[in-house]
């Protein structure tokens, strides 16, 4: 950067648009003075003060004067000036987080060792969740054999709300629980570029993906730390299908037996340690969601956001634009007839 006095700019190859903004300026100029000019070989000056409320050619001057400064000022808020030997500290946290939450709708999440089932029981947690999470970005992946988008990240919360109210076991359309190809799904859904992001894995962990290690390892290389919560009992609970046209229940049976599913929380346990995120074994008990917020999320969001602190040089360019605004507000009131004098 080239510097002068206290002052360095970071394009100042700009300065040379200030030639651009004087021919401009003085072409206007000229063109408006050759108007009047010609209006003077028409009209007497007594004749020219009846029909017409015309400038004085000072006044016209003047307003272009003031024009051309504030080209001027704005040229020179372009080159980005900044102090020279002053910095100042700026943080991702100003913004706001990205926070993925990640559902599993498996079959296996109708098994009612929660009430009424983990998949009910889960929905209302995350919308309870949300409410905690006040300007931050939240969105939402249904998975199952495959991850399904169901709403992308967001500030408008209501929204959010609504298309989680549509989940269901079928949202995800193929069964089987991959929770590798979920994670994946998520990182995503994210942004490019630098910012907290989190996915919050909901699931019993019942996973049939051989490649959740890895999804895991490609969340760590991307800065995306997973909470993990775990649904369900650890000894195992029958999956119950309700018919939604008789309400009738009936027990998901494979090979003439019960299907018994499991809370894996070893699985669920290597992967928020790979990505040095937290795992939260909710079991079949209510979950605290203030210490969920308080132990893990907002220290996890806070975190990544803290990482990413930055010192810069103080910006200046607000003192020549306010310069610019000003001048173009006298020069409009100049045109407007302001403290105008008419010579005769």
């Amino acid at each position: 950067m080239t510097d002068w006095l206290d002052i360095s700019f970071d394009y100042p190859q700009r300065a040379l648009w200030a030639w651009g903004a004087l021919v401009f300026v003085a072409g206007l100029l000229a063109l408006e003075l050759r108007a009047r000019d010609r209006l003077g070989a028409f009209l007497s000056p007594a004749m020219q003060r009846r029909l017409t409320a015309q400038a004085s050619r000072g006044r016209i001057v003047a307003k272009h004067v003031l024009i051309l400064g504030a080209l001027l000022f704005a040229v020179v808020a372009m080159m980005r000036p900044k102090a020279r030997g002053k910095t100042e500290t700026v943080s991702s946290s100003q913004t706001a987080a990205d926070v993925m939450f990640v559902l599993d709708t498996s079959r296996s999440m109708l098994a009612e060792d929660t009430t009424p089932n983990r998949l009910a029981r889960a929905k209302v947690e995350i919308a309870q969740l949300v409410s905690r999470l006040d300007g931050q970005r939240v969105g939402l992946i249904a998975f199952a054999g495959r991850p399904a988008p169901v709403c992308p990240l967001t500030l408008d919360h209501a929204f959010f709300n609504a298309a989680l109210s549509t989940v269901d076991t079928n949202t995800a359309h193929r069964g089987g629980t991959r929770v590798g190809e979920a994670i994946k799904g998520a990182l995503r859904a994210f942004p490019p570029g630098p910012g907290a992001k989190l996915i919050v894995l909901i699931t019993d962990g019942d996973d049939q993906d051989p490649y959740t290690q890895d999804a895991a390892k490609a969340a760590r290389d991307a800065g995306v730390k997973i909470v993990a919560v775990g649904l369900g009992s650890e000894t195992g609970s029958t999956i119950t299908l309700t018919d939604p046209q008789t309400g009738a229940k009936t027990t998901l049976m494979y090979d003439g037996k019960p299907v018994i599913s499991k809370l894996d929380a070893a699985a669920l346990q290597k992967i928020t340690q790979l990505t040095e995120g937290a795992y939260i074994p909710a079991g079949t008990n209510a979950v605290d969601l203030d210490s969920i917020m308080e132990s893990h999320v907002r220290p996890i969001v806070r975190a990544a956001a803290d990482a990413q602190v930055r010192v810069i040089p103080v910006e200046m360019f607000l003192w020549p634009l306010l310069a610019s605004f000003v001048l173009l507000v006298v020069a409009l009131w100049v045109s407007a007839g302001g403290g105008d004098r008419r010579i005769p």
